[in-house]
């Protein structure tokens, strides 16, 4: 494996990437709001081997390791996925995407940002916002970011956050709560930019009226943020039995075999 964080002046700077493998089908894989590409170790271990020569896992802008932005989009954060892997992906990429990652893999399906995905696949993405769900946002992502007196403290929020707490023990998963809190000062708090809750909600009609390659949607059985009516109006959706939001945590064998992992 390879970490790099090449950094870029311009609007659109690269990400901190995690790259395992080196040639070969590509995967692609965006985490959702508040998590980190450190999310998706479990899935990682259930792909099938000589299914992807590589997989490609960056923190999103904003997010982790990556740098901060002066705002957010899902075209900018699509744009700075494009920067970062699109020079060197190979031509046969899938993306799997959750949550937040989903819609910026479904913006990414437009072969706008460098490279043509080979297929999408959308897990978990809320597709229907109310106003008062945008302002709550709005008003969180204004805020300062909460600061902690040690570590412990700082992970257990990092996890509620990202509707992990409860499904992973921050103790023994000590590389994603490394990824997610950071030291700042005599205190610590979430590497998150908290304006990135401000992203808003995707154009989803849009997004797939550009969209140029196979598009999949899929939602965990008992996930609340979004129904399966929702998705199956919007085209091909696949239901994960027995999970909730973070199904690829949850059931990570069941999400692998979407992408035929």
């Amino acid at each position: 494996m390879s970490d790099t964080q090449p950094v870029h002046s311009d609007a659109a700077r690269s990400l901190y990437l995690a790259e395992y493998g080196s040639e070969g089908p590509t995967l692609l894989l965006l985490h959702g709001m508040g998590a980190t590409g450190a999310v998706w170790d479990r899935l990682r271990s259930e792909l099938e081997p000589g299914r992807f020569g590589r997989v490609l896992v960056p923190d999103l802008g904003g997010h982790g390791r990556s740098p901060r932005s002066r705002d957010y989009s899902f075209r900018s954060l699509a744009a700075q996925v494009g920067v970062t892997v699109g020079g060197t992906a190979a031509r046969r990429v899938t993306i799997l995407g959750h949550s937040l990652g989903g819609a910026v893999a479904l913006e990414l399906a437009s072969g706008r940002y460098g490279f043509e995905p080979e297929a999408v696949h959308v897990l978990g993405m809320k597709v229907d916002w109310s106003e008062s769900e945008l302002a709550t946002m709005g008003a969180l992502a204004s805020r300062p970011p909460r600061r902690f007196p040690n570590r412990k403290e700082a992970a257990i929020w990092f996890l509620k956050l990202a509707g992990l707490h409860g499904l992973l023990n921050p103790e023994e998963n000590p590389r994603l709560v490394d990824s997610g809190v950071v030291v700042d000062g005599d205190s610590w708090r979430l590497a998150q930019d908290p304006r990135t809750l401000a992203v808003g909600a995707p154009a989803v009609s849009q997004m797939m009226a550009a969209a140029v390659c196979p598009v999949v949607f899929s939602r965990g059985e008992f996930d609340e943020m979004v129904s399966t009516a929702s998705l199956e109006a919007l085209g091909d959706t696949r239901v994960i039995s027995g999970v909730g939001h973070n199904a690829m945590v949850e059931d990570p064998a069941a999400v692998a075999a979407l992408v035929g992992g």
